[in-house]
């Protein structure tokens, strides 16, 4: 599985110049005005891994693959949307298919951009983003709603059951409340999947600043400035910084990060957050072929960690051979880590952990 990150914000607030520097591109068009992305980008970058760059050096394969993330970057959404203002709304489609959205804000003031609603408000802000994103959804589960209000009346209970969960996340979305916030069990959830909701998606929440507020941002009274709760994610970005990072060598960046106070760039940190919101880990495979790395959820067990690579894979799952990503670095390589008694046979029970080195015995 690939992570897929949808970016939406207001006009002018910088998201275009983030996904220009996230993406390492110039897809993007950024420009002082609203509506200058008329398509929805799309950018694929390499998850940094530094472990991805041990594994290469220590087995030397002939190909590397590391795990990616898309990201999709849609015209700027402004109040209104959902009954035809500006051009964001067309594309809304794009991202529901996507995993998680990001909402870039703008904290920035700067009197030569100007603001789509004059004054540089972050709260006003998301709460214009999000309600458009609920009456997008609201438009779209009316329309299932009543096209399932059609099949009970022959009682076709599969219809009668799923029009309970459609006019419960219907009146929810008509109380302007997010559907990810809704007490959904399993089987309600699987009724809606197929709609892909964009409120029923975790968010993520970038502050877009300028380099030198970026030291001193205060993520906890952003998050009670923007009414949010503990476990939400808040990332202090300035897109000028990640512009201006595309440009350097390694050394550069790292120097000009820690003069700014950073650890890391935004995309790292965006990446990791994404990781975390979705409870995402990393494995890998790793022989003279190739070096590869693979997403899967947190708390796989082994044939579902198989199956990412193929559905044989899962299905005729025998048993899988693991070795910690620490003991095949001490071990300089699987046949060290061998002879150190660090190489494991894996059942179907196993619960695959973060980092593991992995080869699966599976029957065709």
């Amino acid at each position: 599985m690939s992570l897929k990150i949808g970016i939406v914000g207001l006009p002018n607030v910088g998201k275009s110049t983030l996904f220009n520097a996230l993406t390492r591109t110039a897809a993007a068009q950024a420009a002082n005005y609203p509506f200058c992305t008329i398509d929805p980008n799309v950018g694929i970058v390499e998850v940094p891994d530094p472990r991805m760059d041990k594994l290469v050096e220590i087995v030397e394969p002939k190909k590397t693959i590391p795990a990616v993330v898309e990201f999709v970057d849609i015209a700027g959404l402004v109040k209104g949307a959902s009954e035809g203002e500006g051009l964001g709304n067309q594309f809304l489609a794009n991202i529901r298919q996507c995993d998680a959205i990001a909402q870039v804000l703008r904290f920035f003031e700067d009197g030569d951009i100007t603001h789509v609603h004059g004054d540089v408000n972050p709260a006003f802000d998301m709460e214009v983003i999000q309600l458009e994103l609920i009456l997008a959804d609201l438009e779209t589960v009316r329309k299932r709603a009543g096209d399932t209000e059609k099949k009970t009346k022959s009682g076709d209970k599969k219809a009668i059951a799923d029009l309970k969960v459609y006019n419960k996340v219907k009146t929810a979305l008509e109380d302007e409340k997010l559907v990810i916030n809704l007490d959904l069990d399993e089987e309600e959830q699987a009724v809606i999947k197929d709609l892909h909701l964009l409120t029923n998606k975790p968010f993520l929440y970038i502050a877009n600043l300028k380099e030198a507020e970026l030291a001193g941002f205060d993520p906890q009274k952003a998050k009670k400035d923007l009414n949010l709760t503990e476990k939400h994610e808040i990332l202090p970005i300035s897109a000028k910084v990640e512009e201006d990072l595309i440009s350097f060598s390694p050394e550069e960046a790292s120097e000009y990060l820690a003069d700014l106070g950073l650890k890391e760039s935004g995309l790292h940190a965006v990446i990791r957050a994404a990781y975390r919101l979705l409870g995402l880990q990393t494995y890998f495979t790793a022989g003279v072929q190739e070096v590869r790395a693979w997403t899967i959820p947190i708390g796989a067990k082994a044939p579902q960690a198989a199956g990412v690579i193929h559905t044989d894979f899962e299905t005729g799952f025998i048993k899988a051979e693991t070795i910690a990503y620490q003991d095949f670095v001490d071990g300089n390589g699987e046949q060290g880590a061998k002879e150190k008694g660090k190489m494991r046979m894996e059942g179907k029970e196993y619960v695959v952990q973060d980092g593991d080195v992995m080869h699966f015995k599976f029957n065709n």
